[in-house]
Parts: C-alpha cells; structure tokens; sequence
C-alpha cells in the first residue's frame, strides 16, 4: 500500500510534511544498492562493469553481499525475431512502441545499465527491465485499480454534460429565455471540454508536471464550481460556470487516454481505450436518466446538485489513491533523489535534458500550432477530425430530437408527427438505448481485438496501421442505417411502437463506438509522435461541432421534421463511409507523402 500512496497527491503532501521521512522510495533506504556508476566517474565503454553497492555509499567491493553480476549491459532488451516465428503472450506483454512490434522479448529480469554521456551527464533510467516503479511493470491489480479511476473520472466529467437536459424547461420558465439560449447550458459546457485539453494536455507532457498534478488541480476546481453552479440563481452567471465546469472538467478527456498508455503496453492498449471510451459515450446518455425523474420532483437545481454529489467522492477517492503515471516524471524525480543522496551532480534523467531546452515558443509550437497545423495539411488526420466531429454533432444533436420523438411532437405540427407522450424521466430511459448500443460494440470489438488483432500481430507483427482500420468498414454502414431506421419510425409515431426507432439509435451507436476506437488506434499508430496533441486537437473540433449541432439542431428538426432532418445528417454520414474506405486503401499513399507520419 505505502508504494501506492507515495506517488499521490496525499502521499507527495505527507512526503513533505514528514520531510521525506514517511513514504521513501528505494534510493532513500539505507539497504537499498546503488550501481556504481551513480558514485563513481565511471565512464562508458570500460571493460570492467559497474559494481552494486550499497546505499550507505560504502565501496568496500570485498563484500560479495553487496554485488551483482549486470545480467545484460544494453538497455536494449529486444532481440530481433526472425521471419515467421510467433511472439508469445509474455512477449506481448512487454511490446510498448510500434518499432518493438517486429522483435521478440527477454523473459528474464536484466538489470538495466546506465549510460555516460559525453557531456559528463549519467541517465538516469529504469533499474532494471521489470523494474517495480515502471508502470509498465505494475500488477494486473494495480493497474485495474488505477484505470477504474480514470474511467470513473471520466464518467463524471461527461455525465455532468447532458445532466441538466431535463433541467431545460424550467430553466426557460425562471428566467424567461427560449430554448435555443437555455440549451447554452448543455452546449458551451461542451465547448469548455474541447476547450480545455488544448491548454492542459501539453502541461502533462512537461515532465516537471506530469499526470497528476493537471488532474487533481483541475478538477478539484471543477467541484468547487459545481458547488456554485447548484446554488446560482442568475442565468449568465449559470452559463459562464457551466463553460468552467467542462473547461476544468476536461484534463480526463484527452490526458486519459495518455494515462492509459502509460500502463499498458501497444497490444493491450485497444482493449483499456475501449472501456475508457465506453465510460465516456455512456456518460451523456446516463445524465438525463439520473436527473430525468428527479427534476420535475424536486427543482431544476437538482441536476446540478447531482454533478456535485458524483464528482467529489471521484475527486477524494482520486487524491488519496492515484498514483502518477508519467515515465518522464517518475524518472526525473528518481533523478532528484538520487543526486541528493549521492550527492553526485552529474546524474539526470533524459527528460530533465530535453526539458532544459524546451522553451515558451517550442511550447506554443508544438502543443498548440502543430496539432492543428497537422490537421490542415494532412488530409488523412482532417478527414478522422471532420467525421468523428460530424458523428458527434449527430449524437448530441439526440439531446433536441428525443423530445419531439417521444415526448411532445415537434410544435406546430399536426397529430400524426405527435410524439409518444412520454415524460421527461421516460425520455431520460430512452437514453439507455445507448447503453446497450456500447455494451454491443464492445462484446464484438473486444472479440475482434482478442481472436484477429492479437492473432495477427503474433503471426505478423503490427503492419500497416491501415489494418487496424479493418473492423471499422463494416462498422461505419451502421451509421447512416441507424439514422434512417430512426428517423422515419420515430417520425410516424405513434404508428411504430416506440421500440422501433429506439433499436434505430441502438444500431447508430454500435456503429459510431466501433469507428471511434478503430480511427483512435489509427491516430495512435500512424502519428506516434504527435498523438497526444492530436487527440487534444481532434477533442477540440468534435467538441466545436457538437457544440453547433445543439443549437443547429432544433430549428433543424422543426423546418425539416424528423424525417428528412435526420436523413440529412445520415446523407453527410454515408460520405464518411466513402471517406473510411478511401483510408483504408490509400491511406499508406498519404502517409508517406505526410511529414508527419511514422511510414
């Protein structure tokens, strides 16, 4: 338990207050062995490999209790894998980038041997290849117990979207605003989450930063607001805290997917981004059930309420037990400890090196400019961005029609296009649809990953990323399918038993979760070195479009009707079915033309 606690944020605080005495590491135990490098001027190339002393800096090398033979003197622990041989489970589990996908691994433990410089500066680096304070290297336990609270930190951040849905109507009656600016407060909300990654997710990549400590100081701000947000009586005053709310709220987002890779290696990934983004696509759907029986019982205050209750047991649970996960953080800490123990100067992590040389401009460039620079001129990463925007403008776009569907018709409109009368609790269940639709698309896509992704990948290695588009083909018919079967059923009501277009949203969902998680993977694979402001920059305008799909929607559906307002958006989804197909085959041919792609 102590090796959890010292790296949270309660366990850096008691670190402090105890003056490191409490919670040490394994540099700062007197019965811990050094390598003798980290003492001596031991330069790089000599025959002779370093000792392991111990950590009273003793260099008495007759005691043969203190030394230890260096296993393998390369940090390389990788042999090449010959043509057609099979890497096995254990081998999987060790693969951490695409480049390693092509070797098999050493099974035994190997110390790791630090390298000299020629500048005189010793890396700092893992002790060995199954080093314990690698998260690569946690248990199964360790890393589950960690990922639930991204997922549950997660879940809270987007439930808190489409909560106060149900709140709508009565906001519009306190405050005499039409609905158009009363659903301000679900869509800037939604602004404030694409927003906010752009300025928190490249502070994560410092590695004086970290993981941690964007997310416990943001979202402890996030409850903080929703405590505001619950009691305010004011409608700007609503609005503006509830952009806060989402632009505080939305480290999870984009930086979550980073935690996850931090844990899990290249092949297990897919499976940790599947359950993280199923947390995230069934969070706005759960919004409107939790508060869509307890608003009209109550008040409109009461959704709001709700976000409070759900996040700050999240936020406490997070602070005692979250460990950081960031591998150039962890490092450069080790670095520290052992400089101030060795009292050896020379001794820094490779990130404390780049760090010293980053400046405000490279920042600026690469976090903030380079993501979106990319999107424009690369027409594969401009197409992935436009149609998981597009996919998400029609999901929250749900949050307008469901309404007119299955509760009061669309306004103006004869009996036959009534709605199924339902209350705003019944219409809040509807959205369990979903639920369903990602409980589906998880069953077939986490089958796919285990009996074709892993299969191929130990008979063939990773190839092409285009292959990881493969289960998405399929997939992204269900899309424009799901739409029509929705908006022509829903649109005779109440003719078709209301069950009928709720499996029209089911099918949708399956087929947009599906897509998501194949382009994800195809971002990660094929821009390995930009993915994480890539995903920050793609959050950004899937947020932006969603944003506009809440306001566009509604006179949408009311000009057009449900019918042809629906075929509309399920038309533009059938050009991104086109648009998937055309990645898959020439995908590759873009990407060698593209500066920024890993060929």
């Amino acid at each position: 338990m102590s090796e959890l606690l010292r790296d949270t944020t309660f366990g850096a605080i008691i670190r402090w207050i105890t003056k490191r005495r409490c919670l040490q590491y394994r540099e700062e135990q007197p019965s811990f062995e050094y390598l003798d490098l980290f003492i001596n001027d031991y330069s790089a190339g000599t025959s002779t490999p370093p000792d392991v002393v111990t950590g009273t800096l003793s260099d008495d090398r007759s005691d043969e209790r203190h030394r230890q033979a260096i296993e393998q003197p390369s940090t390389d622990s990788f042999s090449h894998l010959s043509e057609g041989n099979n890497l096995d489970d254990e081998a999987l589990s060790k693969i951490t980038s695409r480049s390693q996908m092509s070797r098999n691994v050493r099974s035994q433990h190997s110390t790791i041997h630090p390298r000299k410089l020629e500048t005189g500066i010793i890396l700092v680096d893992w002790y060995s290849t199954d080093d314990a304070d690698n998260p690569q290297n946690w248990s199964s336990k360790k890393k589950v117990f960690v990922v639930l609270q991204i997922y549950l930190y997660t879940l809270a951040v987007y439930i808190g979207s489409a909560i106060i849905t149900p709140s709508q109507p009565f906001i519009e009656a306190k405050f005499g605003v039409e609905p158009e600016v009363a659903s301000l407060g679900l869509s800037l909300y939604v602004l404030g989450y694409g927003i906010g990654p752009l300025v928190f997710s490249p502070l994560s990549e410092i590695p004086l930063i970290g993981r941690n400590p964007p997310y416990i100081v943001t979202f402890g701000i996030f409850v903080a607001i929703s405590a505001g947000t619950a009691t305010v009586n004011n409608f700007p005053a609503l609005i503006v805290l509830r952009f806060l709310q989402g632009f505080f709220g939305s480290p999870c987002l984009a930086t979550g997917g980073a935690s996850l890779g931090d844990i899990y290696n290249l092949v297990k990934l897919p499976y940790a981004l599947t359950g993280w983004a199923a947390f995230a696509t069934a969070g706005p759907a759960i919004g409107p059930i939790l508060s869509g029986f307890s608003v009209p019982a109550t008040n409109w205050h009461w959704s709001l309420w709700e976000i409070l209750w759900l996040a700050s047991p999240v936020f406490i649970f997070m602070f005692f037990f979250l460990p950081e996960t960031s591998t150039p953080n962890i490092l450069l800490r080790r670095a520290r400890r052992l400089r101030r123990v060795t009292r050896n100067s020379h001794l820094q992590s490779q990130s404390e090196i780049e760090q010293a040389k980053l400046t405000v401009n490279e920042v600026v460039v690469q976090n903030l400019w380079r993501p979106f620079q990319i999107n424009l001129f690369d027409p594969s990463v401009l197409f992935t961005s436009l149609y998981i925007g597009l996919m998400y403008g029609i999901f929250y776009s749900f949050f307008e029609v469901f309404p007119f569907v299955y509760s009061t018709g669309l306004p103006g409109r004869a009996s036959p296009t009534d709605g199924y009368g339902m209350n705003a609790g019944e219409v809040g269940l509807i959205f369990l649809s979903i639920s369903v639709g990602v409980s589906i698309a998880i069953v077939f896509y986490v089958a796919y990953l285990r009996f074709v992704f892993e299969r191929e990948i130990k008979t063939q290695g990773l190839g092409e990323p285009e292959r990881r588009l493969v289960c998405g083909l399929p997939a992204s018919f269900l899309v424009p399918i799901g739409l029509f079967v929705f908006g022509w059923t829903g649109n005779s009501s109440p003719k078709i038993p209301w069950i009928v277009p709720t499996i029209g949203i089911t099918i949708f969902v399956v087929g947009i979760f599906t897509v998501f998680q194949v382009i994800f993977i195809y971002i990660a694979i094929s821009y390995p070195v930009y993915s994480a402001s890539l995903f920050a920059a793609n959050d950004f305008v899937r947020s932006s479009i969603g944003c506009g799909a809440i306001h566009f929607s509604r006179p949408l559906f009311i000009n057009l009707g449900v019918g042809k307002g629906v075929s509309l958006l399920a038309g533009l989804s059938c050009g991104g079915v086109i648009g998937i197909f055309v990645l898959y085959f020439y995908g590759a041919t873009l990407r060698r033309k593209s500066r920024f792609a890993a060929t």
